[in-house]
């Protein structure tokens, strides 16, 4: 029997997080950082950067900030250089890059026929290139050492679309199918030790959806309460609410699972409306 003081250990290792300046992600950046991991913020934004790793660092972590695009090839390996030239290693790599753009969302005044087809691919590439292309050249270094996690996040509406964001729905969508075929090759061609799962969040307020999901009075939009009917515990998460799922899923009390989605959404997806 394992010693269970030591099942979520993982001081010492070195997570990347990609979109780590961002509500959700910044989060599990600091949450990483505080259970003793060695932390890579990468986002594009030097001063969010900045940001995190200076509050993972108050709370007696650390963290180092690398300004990278998860869809320059080019960037990610001078980036992955720069973290094993510091920390030796890869151990975590969540995949955080995300996100959605007016010009690929319906509405009132833009139907689908109407969407622009720059903004549509530019959201598929974000959210499922930008997932692709990290682990790819973070994973190389796990298959190497044939031990590692990656996690990746995906959306509520992976499994039920929501309205409005056909592209960022379908890209959500095929993380979680990459997620179950990444957990399989990495398990049969390099080690079963490399272990692959994704994370669903549910609805939270984070500064991308606002205005989608809260009224310049405070209260909530129509999306909102409707969002909030259809979740059985009553409320949007908090951040910190993702954060035992990810330190479940990177540490050794996770070590049989691979290749799951784990829903972190207050029952949104458990709930059929009636």
């Amino acid at each position: 029997m394992r010693n269970s003081e030591n099942l979520f250990n993982i001081r010492g290792q070195t997570a990347v997080v990609t979109g780590g300046s961002g509500v959700l992600c910044g989060e599990m950046a600091r949450g990483l950082g505080q259970a003793g991991a060695n932390v890579v913020v990468m986002a594009r934004n030097q001063e969010k950067i900045r940001k995190v790793v200076d509050e993972i660092e108050e709370l007696g972590g650390t963290a180092i900030g690398i300004s990278a695009d998860v869809l320059d090839e080019e960037g990610l390996y001078k980036a992955r250089e720069t973290i094993l030239d510091r920390f030796g290693q890869i151990d975590i790599l969540v995949n955080g890059a995300g996100g959605n753009r007016p010009g690929a969302t319906t509405g009132t005044e833009q139907s689908f026929f109407d969407l622009n087809f720059s903004d549509v691919r530019a959201v598929f590439d974000l959210n499922f290139l930008g997932t692709f292309l990290p682990s790819q050249i973070f994973g190389s270094v796990m298959a190497e050492r044939g031990r590692g996690v990656i996690i990746n996040i995906s959306s509520a509406s992976s499994f039920h679309p929501m309205t409005r964001v056909v592209s960022y729905s379908a890209a959500k969508a095929a993380i979680n199918n990459f997620t179950e075929w990444l957990a399989v090759y990495m398990a049969q061609e390099h080690s079963p030790e490399i272990r692959v799962n994704a994370i669903a969040p549910g609805f939270f307020i984070a500064e991308q959806n606002y205005d989608l999901l809260v009224n310049p009075d405070g209260g909530y939009t129509e999306r909102g309460n409707k969002i909030l009917a259809n979740t059985p515990m009553g409320r949007f998460g908090e951040p910190d609410d993702l954060v035992g799922t990810l330190l479940w899923l990177v540490s050794d009390a996770a070590r049989f699972v691979t290749g799951s989605v784990i829903c972190v959404d207050g029952g949104f997806n458990a709930y059929s409306g009636v």
